[in-house]
């Protein structure tokens, strides 16, 4: 009878052994899909809010961020913002009031993601952010704007493989109605204090994408910076079904994998159980 418990013990102590250890390997898999719902789910409802606004209401967003970015692109820029520039800055480009300014696409990489006001940790966990004290995404000359991302976190990808563009590759901001296409014409790795590269150029429509490198070391940044180009959404077709498709799978796989295993055991068990009376 000992013997016989002591055995069952060990089966099942190998077998929790395993299944944590599967656990703990499948984790950022099955996190950063999870991840990826709730940002879908951001970006769908910001679609759906936008559906009941006017004209007018469009106009009058975009109105208050081209005089926001007029006033920058006249003065000195500082990252820093008082208490009443950032309550100013939080209106801007916020038609939902959930402070979603709209989502950035890399198809290169397979980046679709939301954009928020500012770059606190509580944004950089879940999306991109867009730096305080740089212009906002208007489509217009004389801006630049600034956005950020973490990468390298287990449990989201975010921009973890923004290394992996090189200059002539294209990225797509969705703001409100309109879609901004910007070709990267510059990548540059920079200490965090160098903020040069971030000024504005007169006559010039930049956005720049930040993360940390190296990847897990963090000492600088990143920048990957893109000139606005002309958008031709015929020339676009992306066809997304199959691509969510596989990740459903993937990810079906991944929990299906431990699940079965846990059975597979159980039934070991209980086979040893009916072999042990048999003797």
């Amino acid at each position: 009878m000992k013997s016989y418990i002591k055995k069952n013990l060990s089966t099942v102590f190998f077998a929790a052994v395993l299944i944590v250890g599967l656990c703990i390997f499948l984790y950022p898999s099955v996190s950063n899909y999870l991840n990826g719902l709730k940002q879908s789910k951001a970006i769908a409802d910001y679609n759906t809010a936008l559906d009941s606004m006017t004209p007018e209401d469009y106009s009058s967003f975009w109105q208050a961020a081209t005089l926001y970015n007029e006033k920058l692109a006249s003065g000195v820029m500082d990252f820093n913002l008082t208490d009443e520039e950032m309550e100013e800055y939080n209106t801007i480009l916020d038609p939902t009031g959930t402070g979603i300014i709209g989502y950035l696409e890399i198809e290169n990489i397979g980046v679709n993601l939301p954009i928020y006001h500012g770059v606190e940790e509580s944004v950089l966990s879940v999306g991109i952010g867009h730096l305080p004290g740089t212009s906002f995404p208007t489509g217009t000359a004389s801006t630049h704007t600034v956005l950020s991302g973490h990468r390298g976190l287990p449990s989201a990808e975010l921009l973890t493989n923004l290394d992996q563009m090189i200059e002539g590759d294209t990225f797509l901001l969705h703001i409100m109605d309109q879609v901004f296409a910007y070709e990267v014409d510059s990548i540059n790795i920079v200490l965090p204090n160098e903020t040069e590269s971030l000024y504005i150029y007169d006559g010039e429509d930049y956005v720049t994408l930040v993360t940390c490198t190296p990847y897990g070391v963090n000492t600088h940044r990143l920048l990957v910076r893109g000139k606005r180009v002309d958008y031709n959404q015929e020339e676009r077709l992306i066809i997304t079904a199959d691509a969510t498709m596989y990740s459903t799978l993937t990810v079906a796989i991944f929990i299906a994998v431990p699940i079965l295993f846990v059975i597979f055991i159980v039934f070991m068990i209980r086979t040893s159980k009916h072999f042990n009376k048999g003797k």
